[in-house]
């Protein structure tokens, strides 16, 4: 755990890493970057054996090097977004990728490393990076009449924009609700008696219909309206969490999967909300900045759900964190 944290620390800090982007050099450099010390990391993978402490190193660095390209792209996805207005479609495509290349990954990289062995596995990583850099040759940022500037003015104009720090309370308070997932999966293992290999079939299924939900999200991310279905959706969160009450072996399936679709479908509609809403200018900053603050809102969410349930157990955990859905509503009605 503590390798964990070390290793995934750039993760944290993506604003900053988004203020380098934004700043020196752009997003396609930035890219290749990445892509190089990804491949000098998996060489040393699948050539070498070195001690912990080495490994440790390219780990961070790994890490590191992943968090800038996913900034990068990020990034050019607000700017290509919003100038055709396509955030939604743009990222519908970026997180159902996601899904079948963790599918893809998860399977292929099990069988490789059975039949030839991890090394091989991560030299097999070499040709894919030649492969994701293609896209980003024939990719041209637009010159930007932006000049440099300091962290500090970038972060005063960021957070001296009222609207971003309204949204940025509305997406923490959106995505925070106690978290009961854990005690669930107990449930399953030692209640149901589910194997392993049923769980991680039912994820793999649920993975699937993650897909079919970003699917439909391309498919209409132009013609809802944002705000309004973000209200809907409070509510849609509150009673699929307040279901969770009834708990059995099918339910338990059903739920994994129709939410899976589900969720996909919210998440990417809040992904967007973020997308259009980044600064101009400041696409890789702003929209890390909020990146940062929904993936603190699960932190705590993790926390307090762990903090509740020996307190007052998971039935009242979970109508807490249905009631903990409602937080944000005050603040939709002053989003612009």
């Amino acid at each position: 755990m503590i390798i964990g944290s070390i290793t995934t620390f750039a993760w944290l800090v993506k604003p900053l890493i988004g203020y380098v982007i934004d700043n020196f050099l752009n997003k396609r450099a930035w890219i290749f970057i990445s892509l190089f010390l990804d491949i000098i990391f998996v060489l040393f993978l699948g050539l070498m054996q070195m001690p912990l402490i080495f490994l440790v190193v390219l780990l961070v660095v790994n890490s590191s090097s992943a968090a800038f390209r996913d900034v990068a792209v990020d990034g050019i996805m607000c700017v290509e977004g919003k100038k055709y207005q396509s955030t939604g479609k743009i990222q519908s495509i970026q997180w159902a990728s996601l899904l079948v290349a963790g599918l893809i990954t998860g399977i292929g990289g099990g069988f490789i490393a059975e039949k030839w062995g991890y090394k091989a596995g991560f030299l097999c990583l070499i040709p894919i990076y030649l492969l994701v850099g293609l896209p980003a040759y024939f990719y041209r940022d637009e010159q930007s009449e932006k000049k440099y500037s300091t962290l500090i003015s970038d972060l005063k104009k960021i957070f001296g924009d009222k609207r971003i720090l309204i949204i940025g309370l509305f997406i923490f308070l959106y995505k925070y609700s106690p978290s009961f997932g854990t005690p669930l999966f107990f449930i399953q293992r030692d209640s149901f008696k589910w194997g392993k290999m049923w769980i991680g079939t039912l994820a793999t299924i649920s993975t699937l219909f993650g897909v079919v939900g970003s699917l439909l999200y391309y498919k209409f991310s132009q013609k809802i309206n944002l705000k309004k279905w973000l209200y809907y959706s409070v509510f849609l969160g509150a009673m699929t969490t307040l279901s969770y009450l009834h708990y059995t072996p099918v339910s338990a399936v059903i739920y994994d999967l129709f939410y899976s679709f589900l969720g996909m479908f919210i998440f990417l509609m809040v992904m967007d909300f973020m997308a259009r809403h980044s600064v101009k200018g400041l696409e890789a900053t702003s929209f890390a900045l909020l990146c940062s603050i929904n993936n603190l809102s699960g932190v705590a969410s993790n926390l307090s759900g762990a903090f509740f349930l020996p307190l007052i157990g998971l039935k009242w955990l979970i109508v807490i964190s249905a009631l903990a859905s409602f937080l944000c509503l005050p603040l939709i009605r002053k989003i612009e």
